[in-house]
């Protein structure tokens, strides 16, 4: 073989092994490719399925949250009339009470001797008294009653719309 035909060979060779080799890589690059592009509409799918149980989840919680709300706030009305009842019950006995329409009293232990004091028995009139001997309460001191129980019927109903708070957050979590 002479030196121009061994050089056209070598060309050829070189240009085949090019030719070759820029067609593998072409080859590998359609099959990483699409192996790529496989595991991104995985990747996508993993990712949408993820989003929606997320916003299911924020569905359902705030669902949860709306219901806890409604409840919550059936009970302040609930606490508010009950409130307001009291409310107006005292006033009602404090006007009666302010107009002599009502008068109080209290039982008095008949066998306390230590006492020393002699209280005749009160009966209004046309009325009789049931049980035992009974001192009327002068209208300043039995106001004062009144608004003790007044506080302590307010406190009361506080506490249990405080209960029934605490019972609805736990009943929810």
């Amino acid at each position: 073989m002479n030196p121009a035909t061994l050089k056209f060979v070598l060309i050829g060779v070189l240009v085949l092994l090019l030719i070759t080799t820029g067609a593998t890589w072409k080859v590998q690059d359609w099959r990483y490719g699409k192996q790529l592009a496989e595991q991104s509409d995985l990747h996508k799918d993993d990712l949408s399925m993820i989003s929606n149980a997320a916003a299911a989840k924020v569905r359902a919680d705030q669902d949860k949250r709306l219901v806890l709300e409604q409840r919550l706030e059936a009970i302040d009305q609930t606490h508010y009339k009950e409130l307001s009842d009291a409310q107006t019950k005292q006033d009602h006995v404090r006007d009666r009470l302010a107009t002599a329409e009502l008068r109080l009293s209290v039982l008095l232990d008949a066998a306390d001797s230590a006492s020393g004091y002699s209280v005749p028995a009160y009966t209004g009139a046309g009325g009789m008294v049931h049980g035992g001997t009974r001192a009327r309460l002068d209208p300043a001191h039995a106001q004062r009653i009144v608004s003790i129980t007044d506080e302590g019927d307010r406190g009361l109903i506080a506490l249990r719309a405080c209960q029934d708070y605490v019972r609805n957050i736990r009943s929810t979590n």
